[in-house]
């Protein structure tokens, strides 16, 4: 059922499904914008720890009226590589971040994603409906 993002990247991987059956240990992460009241700014990610995951917010636009950018999803994505690496995180889950309503192309948000985490072994599946 799981289909690679691209033939050398095993660690980032699509299913479809529902998010929320991936295993209860996978951090989660989707977007956010600054006006959730998290007190980050674009390009960061705020964490929250819920039994023995992580979800990850990554702030990746000013207000919820507002797109993000390449570069903002970018930056939110090096945030929380950074926390995944200091809190042994291995294992994450997210939708197409960055895509539907908000209107990045799914292409060029994977291409960052195996950029940002190629010298990583965590490991990402993608969740489509």
């Amino acid at each position: 059922m799981a289909t690679r993002c691209s033939a050398d990247q095993d660690r980032i991987r699509s299913v479809r499904g529902d998010l929320f059956s991936c295993p209860s240990t996978d951090a989660l992460a989707h977007c956010v914008s600054e006006d959730c009241r998290m007190e980050k700014k674009t390009g960061e990610v705020a964490v929250l720890r819920r039994d023995e995951r992580y979800i990850y917010y990554l702030i990746t636009k000013q207000k919820v009226s507002h797109k993000p950018t390449y570069e903002s999803m970018q930056k939110s994505l090096e945030a929380m590589k950074a926390h995944c690496l200091q809190n042994g995180v291995t294992d994450i889950s997210m939708p197409r971040i960055g895509c539907g309503l908000d209107g990045l192309e799914w292409d060029k948000v994977s291409a960052i994603l195996r950029e940002v985490f190629e010298d990583t072994d965590i490991k990402i599946t993608v969740y489509t409906l």
